[in-house]
């Protein structure tokens, strides 16, 4: 099948793609000022060629909250930053296969254990540690979901355990280009979390490393971010768009990014990265109106994260199939087979009821 766009940048482009060429900084540059149509139709026929039709929905549990040491200048639990929110320890293995429970019945193919910490660390948390892999354990025993893990910096030894403990993917962004990065972050570097990916890799487990949009970065720093990840070697792409939490220095800023630019950037990714999941992530709801979700789908993207995330709500997972329907897609049940009727049906109910209840105690409906 030959794709035309009508636009000569993005046609050579997609060309060379669709023939296994692996484009560059170059490359990206010039697509990314390209119009938002011929990027939309490029990022959606490589999808079509090196996808399966499906959108692969993950879900994740905020295992550890705040109190984190770092100061990521867009984080809501960093202990530099007063944002309010609920802090805790590690909440124990049964309460993280609640969750992954609730994911499972939800239709998601993986399951994220996430800690706000620099590093769960073997050798100086040894019990925390040993609950985190309970807690693996009991997923993998009892669910049928992919497992993975964004537990901050790792040992080659850690990394290792991980993998003999079967942890299939581990999350770790970079945020944003090499060149900004020490605009949003003073307490470790660009390089830090390359290494981490790297330790990561070598033990055996599948990258997930992405950004965060519009936290002040240029066009070309997203480009630039998207090439760091070409050259680390990645099998999901999560791409973040900035809600702004008071309390954050960049809570002043607000997401300095439209919708045009966030389904460009997809495309684009899609672009450099075709053989990797590109995944809507957090802020896409804050961010793009309820009539514009389904179009990063469109662009190439297929993959998203479902459910709430880690201090913010998301929407029901019910809302998220709805989307991926609407662009003409399907929700991927290759790891967990379930009935997309139903889980609509359920968060409809759910959210009915929530409603009825609201209006019996004269109650405003709540959004929580």
């Amino acid at each position: 099948m030959v794709y035309e766009t009508d636009n000569k940048t993005v046609d050579d482009a997609l060309e060379r793609v669709l023939s296994g060429e692996r484009l560059d900084r170059t490359d990206g540059v010039a697509l990314l000022a390209q119009p938002v149509e011929a990027l939309a139709e490029a990022g959606a026929a490589v999808r079509d060629r090196f996808g399966d039709g499906t959108v692969d929905a993950c879900s994740i549990v905020n295992a550890k909250a705040g109190n984190c040491a770092e100061d990521c200048g867009f984080c809501a639990q960093s202990v530099h930053f007063d944002t309010g929110i609920d802090t805790y320890d590690f909440i124990g293995p049964e309460k993280v296969l609640e969750a992954a429970k609730r994911a499972e019945r939800d239709g998601a193919q993986r399951f994220g254990i996430v800690v706000a910490e620099k590093g769960v660390s073997k050798q100086h948390r040894p019990e925390e540690w040993e609950e985190v892999l309970e807690a693996i354990r009991l997923v993998r025993d009892e669910c049928a979901l992919e497992i993975d893990a964004s537990l901050g910096i790792l040992t080659e030894e850690e990394a290792e355990i991980l993998v003999e403990e079967g942890i299939n993917h581990y999350n770790h962004n970079i945020e944003t280009s090499p060149r900004y990065f020490p605009e949003i972050v003073d307490t470790h570097s660009f390089e830090d979390r390359v290494q981490t990916l790297e330790i990561a890799k070598d033990a055996g487990m599948d990258l997930c490393a992405g950004v965060i949009l519009g936290m002040g970065e240029t066009p070309t720093d997203r480009v630039d971010a998207a090439i760091a990840l070409q050259e680390i070697g990645i099998s999901s792409l999560p791409v973040n768009v900035l809600n702004p939490v008071e309390g954050t220095p960049l809570a002043e800023q607000g997401a300095a990014i439209t919708t045009e630019e966030i389904v460009k950037t997809v495309a684009v990714y899609k672009l450099l990265h075709p053989e990797s999941r590109v995944r809507l992530t957090g802020g896409r709801e804050v961010n793009l109106a309820p009539d514009e979700q389904h179009l990063p789908l469109e662009a190439g993207a297929d993959g998203l994260l479902t459910g709430d995330y880690l201090t913010t709500e998301g929407q029901s997972p019910g809302d998220d199939i709805e989307i991926i329907e609407r662009a003409g897609l399907e929700p991927n049940q290759e790891t967990n087979e379930f009935d997309p009727e139903a889980v609509k049906a359920r968060h409809r109910d759910a959210a009915e009821s929530s409603t009825d209840s609201a209006a019996s105690t004269g109650a405003e409906p709540s959004d929580d």
